[in-house]
């Protein structure tokens, strides 16, 4: 009887070992998936700025000052006037070389429904007017 049990409880032991080995088995391929799956901030940026060149509305909008890789700038939608700046170090090469100082005319595209969200250059759109990129 005693040889029974022992041979009992030495099976249920090593069902317990396997299905923990199956857990963290389980455990490390779903976070690699997860960490494979995770977009960066990079990506984020350039699918934001697709969508609002996709479905974005357009206005006019003032080029407010130009420090290094940040363009500032402001326009009014629906009466409320937004200023807001876009780091375009990622788009080098679409920034015109004679931009100039601010106070010219762009074009942006913002979202309806958050015109805070806005971009007046992306890869395939540049609200930039009148200057060839450099």
């Amino acid at each position: 009887m005693r040889a029974l049990v022992s041979s009992s409880l030495a099976i249920q032991a090593a069902a317990l070992v396997a299905a923990g080995a199956g857990v963290a088995l389980a455990a490390a391929f779903g976070y690699r998936a997860w960490k494979r799956a995770r977009v960066t901030p990079e990506e984020r940026e350039r699918r934001r700025r697709e969508t609002l060149v996709a479905h974005g509305k357009l206005t006019d909008a003032n080029l407010v000052e130009i420090r290094e890789d940040l363009l500032f700038y402001s326009y009014r939608v629906r009466g409320v006037e937004y200023v807001a700046s876009q780091d375009v170090a990622a788009l080098k090469a679409r920034v015109p070389a004679a931009l100039g100082l601010g106070g010219r005319s762009v074009s942006v595209k913002y979202d309806s429904r958050n015109p805070a969200n806005s971009i007046v250059l992306a890869d395939e759109w540049s609200g930039l007017h009148g200057a060839k990129a450099g």
